[in-house]
């Protein structure tokens, strides 16, 4: 139980990172100075953690016995930048 919690957190950071570093980094190098090829490698990334994200928020939502309410703002937190670190910080 507790290794998949601490896989968890570790995917939520890495997660949190990749999102910012996706919009504040590669996206305006994309669309201000015309360099889409960090978008594609920071982006896939991003896409690979997002999901195992979610997987991961299910399974601490069935180990940790949360509430569909807990679920659901963890779900929501991961498109909120930051907000995989409110989770991780406040749930885990």
């Amino acid at each position: 139980m507790k290794k998949g919690i601490k896989i968890f957190k570790i995917i939520s950071s890495l997660e949190a990172i990749s999102f910012i570093v996706l919009l504040c980094i590669a996206m305006p190098l994309k669309y201000i100075w015309d360099m889409p090829q960090l978008v594609k490698v920071v982006g896939m990334a991003h896409g690979v953690l997002f999901i195992l994200y979610i997987a991961f928020a299910i399974y601490a939502w069935r180990v940790l016995h949360w509430s569909i309410k807990k679920l659901f703002i963890a779900i929501i937190c991961s498109v909120v930048p930051f907000g995989p670190f409110y989770v991780e910080r406040n749930y885990l």
